[in-house]
């Protein structure tokens, strides 16, 4: 058994970094030293470990298994090092630096991301946030080993052992290019059956939450297209006559800037409620609750501007 008292932890942080950023140079940099001093802490876990922990693959640094491995359990444990640091105190994003993993789905990142960057500016010079799209399987493992501080998701079967705060909801609407010539004055249900769809999905096949609700009343649509991406989506319907069903607050915000017009649901749909989550051993982790704080304010902002919301 290794005697901890002979250990220096700092290269537990360094061997963290390492895995993180994916090499010693991104690693210097991270933590401010030079590269020297990372090569040799390397060197000195390389005999702690008794085992190379990273090949050389031409210019990449490839970890061995023992490393990827340890990626989880030394990511709890200096998470279980910072906590106990914490108790008592407090966190201060204007002095402290510190980098935290979120995970979110493209949508959310439009919504969350440019005022999370502006107060990030001006209140945690210090603080790194790397957003992520985290598979929802993993999520509570993730949660809980600490790959991820935070997540914003939809409604998920989580264990109580994720604690999670109801942060919004959202109603669906239709997108369609200005001056469409079947869309007309209003979109009826009859209408919007005639028309052809796109649809956002990473799957390859099955439904979107619009289908299911037209299943209810024995309807169905026509999807023409499915893709990745509400960006690329607008684009689609900006220069066909194809036509999209999202949520009602990323479609606003990204038919600012597009020759879209957004059309009420013409039947009733369930709203699509976001989480926040966390686990609960970060429940009073004083880091950790600045970040739900910045993820709450980040997401109070009006669903849509009066200029593009649906008549």
């Amino acid at each position: 058994m290794i005697n901890l008292s002979r250990i220096d932890l700092n290269l537990l942080v360094v061997l963290d970094t390492i895995i993180a950023e994916g090499g010693v140079g991104h690693a210097a940099r991270k933590l401010n030293l030079t590269q020297p001093t990372i090569s040799h802490a390397l060197a000195r876990l390389r005999d702690l470990f008794g085992d190379p922990l990273f090949v050389r693959r031409g210019r990449t640094l490839v970890p061995t298994a023992l490393t990827r491995s340890l990626g989880g359990p030394l990511r709890t444990a200096l998470n279980t090092v910072s906590g106990v640091l914490a108790v008592g105190g407090r966190f201060d994003p204007r002095q402290t630096a510190a980098t935290f993993t979120v995970a979110m789905r493209d949508p959310m990142e439009l919504v969350v991301l440019p005022k999370l960057a502006r107060r990030l500016e001006s209140t945690a010079p210090h603080v790194e946030v790397r957003s992520i799209q985290a598979r929802r399987r993993n999520l509570e493992e993730a949660l809980a080993d600490g790959t991820l501080d935070v997540a914003i998701d939809v409604p998920l079967p989580l264990s109580d052992r994720v604690r999670r705060q109801k942060v919004g909801s959202d109603g669906f609407v239709v997108v369609a290019r200005r001056g469409h010539p079947a869309v007309g004055k209003r979109l009826t249900l009859a209408r919007y059956l005639d028309l052809q769809h796109v649809m956002v999905t990473s799957r390859r096949q099955g439904p979107a939450p619009e289908d299911l609700a037209l299943g209810q009343l024995g309807k169905h649509r026509r999807v023409r297209l499915r893709c990745r991406s509400y960006a690329a989506a607008f684009r689609v319907v900006e220069q066909s006559d194809l036509v999209l069903t999202m949520p009602e607050r990323h479609a606003g915000l990204l038919s600012t800037a597009t020759k879209t017009r957004l059309h009420p649901m013409p039947i009733a749909m369930p709203t699509l409620d976001v989480y926040l989550y966390w686990h609960e051993t970060m429940d009073a982790d004083p880091a950790n609750l600045w970040l739900r704080g910045e993820m709450l304010l980040a997401l109070r902002r009006k669903l849509l501007s009066s200029a593009n919301r649906p008549k």
